[in-house]
């Protein structure tokens, strides 16, 4: 088989080395990839917004599979153009993909299908959102209705904050377009799981379970990012909550958008919230979660093409996942300043120290080749994951692993999977 993948993360990166070790596949792309991903893949220089480009390129090398890595693309309608063509991809279509494009949808869907959620109240004029404030309990959490790079979320501790994030979201447009709308949502208090699924329409398949730091500062302090560390199994999510989670929240996603004439194929991502009352959703996302895919998928004891290639034909009911008794803890090495302002291009050393290693990787996220040197060339530079027989040693095997990597401005939480009793 011949496989392309779009995206150029550490997300991408993590999929293509799973790819990579799959009995089925001879050939792996990447549009537009990294420097990383250039070890498994051969790099193809097409945008993501470049759909039409993207296929074209599809059809004439004979691409047997197309995977989908990011969210904008499918929230554009990647699946769509693919589809159109003949050619054989894995992602949700557009009116799926709302799921993640629209979080005013998901919530109304949550709400029509009795999804446990957080209660919320959706606004498209400021002034009327402030004048809700008034009534409401703090903390509260603001949201951006459309696409923020995992940043449109605030968490606000009092009225003044609220008032300010309105403002910065509704009408400086700090966002641009995806302010447009914004969710208000109760804050609710517990322990935050994610958990992956593979889903052909019909049948939910959950992966293992994570947990991702989102906050930029060691306990959790700081701004919101695209994630600074996750660890997967999370202790707190039993068979227990696994069982009500299937039946109420992750079949019962599948089923509603099935019902509204969205079915669902590809990957769903479950963030949950295991409050007093029993779980409930606190987003959708409907791709890989990035860092979470750099521990579930290590664990991952099947060949992800079969499981793809099952949801695809809608035969995952065939499939029966297996993940190993291990654990794993991935640290992010980002760039001094991000998720504000960063600088980028500073040489990378230490990467060829993890070559022929089994318990440890690095997954490029902003990286790329400048003469031969890797250089940085984002805010989330590197994801160091290392696995262990329990979490504790997946995370001491981590840390010691992001000691053998350098690079100006390098900056890491020390906090990744600490004091999890």
């Amino acid at each position: 088989m011949k496989v392309l993948i779009v995206g150029s993360g550490g997300r991408e990166h993590v999929i293509a080395w799973k790819v990579s070790k799959s009995k089925l596949v001879d050939e792996i792309y990447c549009a537009p990839g990294n420097a990383g991903i250039a070890e498994f893949a051969k790099c193809i220089p097409i945008k993501t917004s470049d759909f039409d480009g993207l296929a074209d390129f599809a059809e004439k090398e004979k691409i047997d599979l197309t995977i989908i890595g990011m969210d904008e693309p499918l929230v554009n309608g990647i699946v769509d153009v693919f589809e159109a063509r003949g050619l054989a991809v894995f992602g949700p279509r557009k009116e799926a993909a709302i799921l993640e494009g629209s979080k005013a949808f998901s919530k109304d869907l949550m709400k029509k299908y009795n999804i446990p959620s957080a209660e919320y109240d959706t606004f498209t004029d400021a002034d009327e959102a402030m004048a809700y404030i008034n009534k409401c309990k703090f903390p509260i959490v603001l949201k951006a209705d459309g696409l923020c790079l995992g940043k449109g979320v605030l968490i606000c501790e009092t009225k003044e904050e609220a008032l300010d994030g309105i403002k910065s979201i509704m009408l400086d447009k700090q966002f641009g377009s995806a302010g447009d709308t914004l969710v208000i949502e109760e804050f609710l208090v517990g322990k935050e799981v994610s958990v992956l699924a593979f889903c052909d329409g019909k049948t939910v398949k959950a992966m293992t379970s994570a947990q991702d730091h989102k906050r930029i500062y060691d306990n959790d302090e700081g701004l919101n990012t695209g994630g600074m560390g996750t660890f997967s199994p999370s202790p707190y999510y039993t068979k227990e909550v696994d069982e009500f989670c299937h039946k109420y929240i992750y079949q019962a996603t599948v089923d509603a958008m099935k019902m509204e004439g969205r079915e669902f194929v590809g990957i769903l991502f479950f963030g949950l919230m295991l409050t007093s009352d029993g779980p409930k959703v606190l987003e959708y996302n409907v791709r890989f979660g990035d860092p979470e895919a750099q521990v579930v998928l290590p664990r991952m004891k099947n060949d992800i093409i079969e499981v793809i290639k099952a949801c695809v034909e809608g035969k995952l009911s065939d499939i029966q996942l297996e993940f190993e008794d291990n654990a794993a803890v991935c640290v992010i090495l980002a760039s001094e300043g991000y998720p504000l302002k960063y600088d980028t291009g500073y040489k990378i050393t230490g990467l060829d120290k993890f070559k022929g290693k089994e318990e440890s990787f690095v997954f490029h996220a902003g990286t790329k080749d400048q003469g031969g040197d890797i250089v940085t060339n984002g805010g989330r530079v590197l994801g160091v994951t290392a696995l262990g027989k329990d979490l504790a040693d997946a995370r001491d095997k981590a840390y010691k692993a992001t000691e053998l990597i350098d690079f100006q401005g390098k900056y890491m939480r020390t906090d990744i999977g600490k004091d999890l009793g």
